[in-house]
């Protein structure tokens, strides 16, 4: 069994730092279906925080992955969508080839720019838009993936005030995307999805 004491103690950091948060952003790609499935389904009904999810997945992918995670999940769980405004105990996932930005109004804009880090929607650009909305009441979270889409913008977060988490690499299904984030960010807490969700569930 796998010895989950450094992260233990990492997790007593944890204690004060997520108040006042208002908003939740999470960059995920390969592997992020079960991440998300052990994540969110813990949280309750009366959840005080929006969430905004990129998950990197193919153009045609349809919205499986928000009816599913709706069907399992209390809080409610859609595609985003233009214009739309951000309300607490929702989680917002990324259409599937868009982009998704939080604008200043507390409102959700899609767009069809070009791809970075080679992806679209890319986790950077909702987590620079979304620090530039919420500042010091954002948290950012970057779990499993391929890449480093979501290192950038989860330092963008951490220097606009906003608390910046990522999940242990050891832990995670593909760990670069989590060794980008740690590499570039700096962030307040690296921990396992069982600590991930402990401090979901405290906010």
């Amino acid at each position: 069994m796998k010895d989950l004491n450094p992260v233990s103690e990492r997790f007593k950091g944890a204690e004060g730092l997520t108040k006042n948060i208002a908003a939740i952003v999470i960059g995920v790609s390969q592997g992020g279906m079960k991440a998300l499935e052990f994540l969110l389904p813990a949280l309750p009904n009366d959840f005080a925080q929006a969430i905004v999810i990129v998950q990197h997945r193919s153009a045609d992918s349809g919205d499986f992955l928000s009816e599913h995670l709706n069907l399992t999940c209390n809080i409610r769980v859609k595609e985003a969508e233009e214009k739309e405004a951000i309300v607490a105990g929702t989680a917002y996932v990324a259409p599937a080839d868009y982009h998704l930005l939080v604008e200043t109004d507390g409102t959700l804009a899609l767009n069809f720019d070009e791809r970075i880090n080679y992806t679209r929607p890319s986790i950077d650009v909702l987590f620079e838009s979304a620090a530039d909305c919420y500042g010091e009441r954002l948290l950012g979270i970057v779990l499993t993936g391929n890449n480093s889409d979501g290192a950038l913008g989860l330092k963008v977060i951490g220097d606009a005030g906003g608390i910046t988490l990522v999940q242990e690499p050891t832990d995670a299904e593909v760990a670069s995307m989590p060794e980008a984030a740690i590499a570039t960010a700096q962030p307040n807490l690296v921990l396992d999805l069982a600590h991930l969700r402990q401090l979901l569930l405290s906010l």
